[in-house]
């Protein structure tokens, strides 16, 4: 049976709004009113409101052969929630807004916004509004999100011997967006071909389907570990740290065998005759948390599963190091994704 098809046109833009903002459900109560009026209403008292804001585009951020569109909205949710958590906050709020072109239809929107429901519902997080528009083009995806927090921490917080820690682990996304681009060409030359993703679901779902690591942020706030500095790994792990040694006018000194890179990585990087390193330090989209601590909350953290300490914060005159197994110093330098080329 046919699938049935809706042309975007017969709902047309506010319509549209209502039918796919129909299941959303209002759960903070900072928010007093979202969708339905010339704008959102929210109701903060004694807390500070963090709010970013990120655009996806398609052929850009994200490619439409491989990545399905429920995956594609839980996913452009999820970035923008990272960066609340990054701040030390907890996201509350997102606005989701999209240009369109008229190769989609109403049950393939349907499809995106389920992605950000689930995203919605897994972090208590409330839509509030947005704006629909045609596009001639592809797909165009912006999202704000809206979040408070009582500590917040910056990029520019670390000190001199605060030890470097990064969450989960790192590679993982890029080798997946790697083994994907892979099976595109070789199904684009031979199309009878079927992609051959077997084995490798954790490196997929890295990269299809990150997640926020509000729970890192959860964990710390029960340990009483209050971070100096922090940032989401979103472009790789040598950029990440550049911005926040830049920004606290430091130098820096990281470990190669500290950085912790998932085993089902380093097999598809092998694959590829790739360093998982270089995976780690440059690949990006693992939404990892790097942050730096007080050496004197060692004891506290080294007892937390998920977290790796990678190295020190050093003097700006030292410069920023990679130290291999062997002992010596490699400059890092920042290789990760670059939005504007």
């Amino acid at each position: 049976m046919q699938k049935k098809v809706t042309p975007l046109s017969e709902f047309g833009e506010f319509g549209l709004i209502d039918h796919i903002t129909n299941d959303f459900k209002k759960v903070n109560k900072e928010t007093l009113y979202g969708i339905g009026d010339d704008a959102a209403v929210l109701d903060y008292v004694d807390k500070k409101v963090l709010i970013t804001t990120d655009l996806l585009v398609e052929g850009i951020h994200f490619n439409l052969v491989y990545t399905p569109l429920k995956h594609l909205g839980y996913k452009a949710v999820v970035v923008n929630l990272s960066d609340i958590v990054a701040m030390n906050g907890t996201p509350k709020q997102i606005t989701f807004s999209l240009a369109v072109s008229s190769k989609f239809s109403v049950e393939a929107i349907e499809e995106l916004y389920e992605g950000v429901n689930l995203a919605c519902k897994k972090y208590n997080v409330d839509l509030i509004g947005g704006d629909t528009s045609s596009s001639l083009t592809g797909l165009l995806i912006s999202v704000t999100a809206i979040g408070d927090a009582n500590d917040i921490v910056y990029r520019n917080g670390a000190k001199e011997t605060d030890l470097i820690c990064v969450s989960g682990d790192l590679g993982a996304a890029y080798m997946g967006l790697q083994l994907l681009e892979r099976e595109k060409s070789v199904f684009s030359e031979t199309s009878h071909v079927q992609p051959d993703l077997s084995g490798y679901d954790y490196i997929l779902e890295r990269q299809l389907k990150p997640e926020a690591r509000i729970d890192i942020i959860k964990i710390l706030k029960e340990k009483e570990i209050l971070p100096t500095s922090m940032i989401d790994i979103s472009d790789g792990l040598s950029s990440e740290l550049l911005h926040i040694c830049k920004q606290s006018k430091t130098g820096c000194r990281i470990y190669t065998e500290k950085i912790p890179i998932d085993a089902e990585t380093c097999k598809m990087a092998n694959e590829f005759n790739f360093s998982p390193e270089t995976a780690a330090l440059n690949g990006g989209e693992d939404y990892e948390l790097l942050f730096t601590i007080p050496i004197s909350d060692f004891e506290k953290i080294k007892s937390i599963k998920g977290i790796s300490v990678i190295g020190n914060i050093t003097n700006a005159s030292e410069g920023l190091n990679l130290i291999s197994p062997e002992g010596s110093f490699i400059q890092i330098t920042a290789q990760g994704w670059n939005a504007i080329k």
